[in-house]
C-alpha cells in the first residue's frame, strides 16, 4: 500500500511538470508566431508602399514635361484632347484688325480659325464706352468657341498709351523708374490693370525689361525704367504684380533686349553683337530676376544677335527661344513673338514660314497684328506643318496646355 503511495506521488509530480513544460512551450510558440506575422505584415506594407509610389509616378508621366505634378484629374489636358487641329492651332494665335467696330476679317477669325486672342491698338480705341462696346461684341462673337479670348492691348504708360484720351495718361517707365520706389512701381501696374480692366482687357504687353543702354536706341528710351539693370529687374518686376493684382497679365519685353540697339524692328533689324557672357551682365539681368519672380509670360523681340544664332533673328531662333531662354533661364511660361508683320522678320520670311518657324522655335503665342492675308497665311501654314510633319501635334499640345494652363490663372477662362 504504501509502494502504491509513492508512485501516485511520483506520477503527480511528473503530470506538473509536463503542464509546466506544455505551458512554457505554448507561449513561445504563440510570442514568436506573432513575431513572424509581424515581420511578415511589415514587409508585405512595405511592397505596398513601394507600388503606389510607382503607379503614382507612372499617373504623373502625362504632364511631367510641363515640370509640375499632374492632379489625379487634369482637367486641361482633358480639354486638349477634346480639341481639333485647326482648334489648337488658332490658339497659338493674336490678331488684330481696322477700326471701332467689329468688321467680316475679325468675325471670320474667331468663328472660322478660333483664335486665342485679340489685339487692340489706337486704330481700334475711342471712347470709354465704345472701347467697352466692341471688347463685348468680340467676346460675344467668341461665345460659341471652347476657349475665352485673351483680349490685350500695349499700355506701357508714356508714348506707348492705348487707353482712351479721356482716361488721361499715365507717366512713363522711365519716371516710374526714377523714383526708385517699388511700392510706387507696385501702385503703377495695379492702376494701370484696374484701368485696362475696366475696359474689358485681361492681358498688357507691359512691362518693357529692356535696359536703356544705348543713348542712341530710336526705339526704347523712357520706355525702359532706366540704363541701369538692377533698377529695370526691380521696377518692372514690381509693375508686373501689380498687374497681376488687377487680374490683368503682364509681359515681359524684348528678350533677350532691346536696349543696346540703333534700329528700331519695326522697320528694319537690330544687330546686338554681344556674347552669351556680355549678356548675362546686361540685357539678360532683369528677365532673369523677373523669371525667379514668377513672371508668367514673356516677349522674344525680332533682334540679330549672330554670336548666339547665325541663322535666325530671336523671335525665331531655337537656341535664343528654347535653349536660352527655356532651359539656361529656366522659364517655363508662355512665350510669345512680337509682331509678326514688323520689318525685322518679315522682310525676310513671308508669314506662314515665320510662324511655322516661331513654333520650331518654342514659341507658344504668335502675334499677327494686321493684314487678314497674313494671318490667314500664318494660321493655315502651321496647321499644314503639323499636317506635313513638319511640327508634331505633341508640340502643339504643350503650347496649348501652357496658354489654357495661364489663362485658368486670370480667371477667364
Amino acid at each position: 500500500m504504501k509502494s502504491n503511495r509513492n508512485i501516485f506521488k511520483i506520477i503527480s509530480k511528473l503530470t506538473k511538470v509536463i503542464m509546466i513544460v506544455v505551458v512554457i512551450c505554448t507561449s513561445n510558440i504563440l510570442f514568436y508566431g506573432c513575431s513572424f506575422i509581424s515581420k511578415e505584415s511589415k514587409y508585405n506594407n512595405k511592397i505596398d508602399i513601394e507600388d503606389k509610389s510607382n503607379k503614382d509616378l507612372k499617373n504623373n508621366n502625362r504632364v511631367e514635361e510641363f515640370g509640375e505634378e499632374e492632379p489625379q484629374v487634369d482637367s486641361i489636358q482633358d480639354e486638349i484632347d477634346a480639341m481639333s487641329l485647326e482648334e489648337k492651332v488658332g490658339q497659338l494665335f493674336i490678331v488684330g484688325f481696322d477700326g471701332y467696330e467689329v468688321d467680316d476679317n475679325i468675325i471670320g477669325l474667331i468663328k472660322n480659325k478660333k483664335v486665342g486672342g485679340i489685339i487692340l491698338f489706337s486704330k481700334n480705341i475711342n471712347t470709354v464706352s465704345g472701347t467697352k462696346k466692341l471688347i463685348e461684341s468680340l467676346n460675344g462673337l467668341n461665345n460659341e468657341n471652347k476657349v475665352k479670348l485673351f483680349m490685350s492691348v500695349d499700355e506701357e504708360g508714356g508714348v506707348v498709351s492705348r487707353i482712351p484720351k479721356e482716361m488721361g495718361r499715365f507717366e512713363s517707365a522711365w519716371d516710374v523708374g526714377a523714383t526708385g520706389d517699388l511700392n510706387y512701381a507696385f501702385e503703377h501696374g495695379k492702376a494701370i490693370g484696374e484701368t485696362i480692366k475696366s475696359l474689358g482687357f485681361n492681358l498688357d504687353f507691359a512691362p518693357v525689361l529692356d535696359v536703356n543702354s544705348n543713348p542712341n536706341n530710336p526705339v526704347i528710351g523712357n520706355r525702359a525704367f532706366s540704363d541701369d539693370p538692377e533698377i529695370v529687374k526691380k521696377m518692372g518686376t514690381e509693375v508686373y504684380k501689380g498687374l497681376k493684382s488687377a487680374s490683368v497679365l503682364g509681359v515681359g519685353k524684348h528678350f533677350p533686349g532691346h536696349g543696346d540697339t540703333d534700329v528700331d524692328s519695326h522697320v528694319g533689324v537690330p544687330v546686338i553683337n554681344k556674347s552669351i557672357d556680355e549678356l548675362k551682365n546686361l540685357e539678360l539681368i532683369p528677365f532673369k530676376y523677373a523669371i525667379d519672380n514668377g513672371i508668367e509670360m514673356i516677349m522674344v523681340g525680332h533682334l540679330y544677335l549672330p554670336q548666339l544664332d547665325k541663322d535666325y533673328v530671336a523671335s525665331i531662333s531655337k537656341n535664343i527661344v528654347t535653349k536660352l531662354l527655356r532651359e539656361e533661364l529656366g522659364f517655363n511660361g508662355v512665350v510669345v513673338t512680337d509682331d509678326m508683320i514688323m520689318e525685322g522678320v518679315k522682310g525676310k520670311y513671308p508669314t506662314n514660314e515665320s510662324a511655322v518657324k516661331a513654333i520650331e522655335a518654342g514659341n507658344d503665342i504668335i502675334i499677327v497684328s494686321a493684314g487678314i492675308h497674313d494671318q490667314n497665311s500664318a494660321i493655315d501654314g502651321v496647321v499644314e506643318a503639323v499636317r506635313n510633319g513638319i511640327i508634331t501635334e505633341k508640340r502643339i499640345n504643350e503650347s496649348v496646355y501652357r496658354i489654357l494652363k495661364l489663362k485658368n490663372t486670370i480667371y477667364i477662362h
